[in-house]
């Protein structure tokens, strides 16, 4: 690989990222439910095509088999299963948070800087042409993070989750070219089983308390 190949792919990672990081905000800011699973969808996509570039350009066969991975688990199988639990629940209802949007998009901008300041020396420290982008995938997984407690329903908290395992895995990219494959099939493994338990969950709040407000679940524990 020529060092000019290797030049245009780190630009080309960076753009990604950026455009990554681009998503979690309008993540953070949507209302509505479905724009925000197809939100997701694209961040998957995003980090699909990265993690393809990054396999390219450092020659890291295993990240072409993480790259598949994402395709299918991220962009395909768990937008879709999204999409169907809505369906079958019949919500399309806005998303509610618990602060207005623009007071958590300046919370945001400030995590962002955070980020960007812990991640200051860690990048330094690493060796991969990626790790200028380890700043936007720590603020991804914060901005995701501040998604999940922001949110009044359980479906957008659980796409905030889904979202922060992607700022992970973006991090693990671009600080060590990616996590064993075993740990990797692991982790797809779980979140499959993780959606799965909680469609189940959503059903059953749905049954019992006619809406998907985690408010209610505080009935259950005052009584």
């Amino acid at each position: 690989m020529t060092p000019a190949t290797v030049s245009i792919g780190a630009q080309f990672i960076n753009l990604l990222a950026a455009v990554l990081l681009l998503l979690s905000f309008a993540m953070l800011s949507q209302r509505r439910i479905l724009s925000l699973i197809d939100l997701f969808a694209m961040q998957g996509a995003v980090l699909f095509v990265s993690t393809l570039v990054v396999a390219f350009t450092t020659g890291q066969v295993h990240l072409y088999y993480s790259a598949t991975l994402t395709l299918v688990l991220k962009v395909l199988l768990l937008p879709w299963i999204l999409h169907r639990l809505i369906r079958r629940l019949n919500v399309k209802w806005d998303v509610e948070t618990l602060i207005n949007i623009p007071t958590t998009m300046l919370v945001g901008i400030v995590l962002v800087i955070f980020a960007f300041n812990l991640a200051l020396p860690i990048s330094e420290l690493a060796g991969t042409i990626t790790r200028s982008t380890l700043g936007i995938a720590l603020a991804t997984v914060m901005l995701s993070f501040l998604m999940m407690i922001t949110r009044r329903k359980a479906v957008p908290q659980v796409i905030g989750f889904l979202a922060m395992e992607n700022g992970l895995f973006f991090a693990a990219t671009s600080a060590t070219y990616g996590m064993p494959m075993v740990v990797e099939l692991g982790i797809a493994l779980d979140v499959l089983v993780g959606m799965i338990i909680l469609g189940v969950f959503f059903f059953q709040i749905r049954e019992q308390f006619d809406s998907l407000d985690i408010r209610h679940l505080e009935q259950l524990r005052e009584e």
